[in-house]
């Protein structure tokens, strides 16, 4: 029988942040935490929580040393993803109350914990949040959320309804996406929301087919 082992305190009290488990630690990037400061800009913050010794610790900020370099890191947000490829977290999308929604790529190096922005070629994807992103091979497939601009992609078979605020994880070669938020008017809020039956959608990214609100990186 599956059970609850630990209870630990100490930790971020975040909803809506991003976390990615790289060997014995779990690294925890931004998220929302009610009455904290989302106007103002400043660096995201990156926990980390190492499953040996159950300690939770704060990396510092990163000195950036010019306005170029800070732009390589990301700033405070909620709603965005992370996936881990190789000793790189790639870190996609989020939002916060002064800036908005960002489809700016960053890359976090688990080695050095150094923030960098890796050259990217194509059609950059639409900002947006509440998304979800899995990792297959070299390519990173990002799925759903909200978007700010309206973009249409090219699909085949049935597309999954359009949501936001689901989850989605990759088993062998296909990406399994499970509940989540929708919209009676499209992906947009207009206060009539729509919260998806408990059921599974499966996407075959292999095919070659790109479902609808279903993008792509490669690395």
């Amino acid at each position: 029988m599956l059970r609850w082992s630990v209870h630990l305190e100490g930790g971020p009290r975040r909803v809506n942040h991003a976390a990615v488990a790289v060997g014995h630690k779990v690294y925890s990037f931004g998220g929302y935490c009610s009455g904290e400061d989302y106007e103002t800009l400043r660096q995201i913050d990156v926990h980390v929580f190492n499953t040996v010794s159950l300690r939770w610790m704060k990396l510092p900020p990163v000195r950036t040393g010019g306005h170029e370099r800070a732009r390589e890191v990301p700033y405070m947000r909620y709603g965005h993803t992370a996936v881990l490829l190789d000793d790189t977290i790639y870190l996609w999308g989020g939002r916060n109350d002064t800036e908005g929604a960002c489809n700016v790529l960053y890359a976090f190096d688990v080695n050095t914990h150094r923030w960098f922005t890796p050259k990217i070629t194509g059609t950059v994807p639409g900002a947006r949040d509440g998304h979800s992103a899995c990792v297959l091979g070299k390519a990173m497939y990002i799925f759903g959320g909200y978007e700010q601009l309206i973009e249409s992609a090219p699909t085949r078979g049935t597309p999954a309804r359009w949501r936001d605020f689901h989850s989605a994880t990759i088993i062998g070669t296909k990406m399994f996406v499970f509940g989540g938020r929708a919209d009676r008017f499209g992906p947009f809020h207009s206060n009539n929301e729509i919260y998806l039956r408990i059921r599974l959608k499966i996407i075959k990214p292999t095919e070659g087919s790109v479902l609808q609100g279903c993008l792509k990186f490669v690395e």
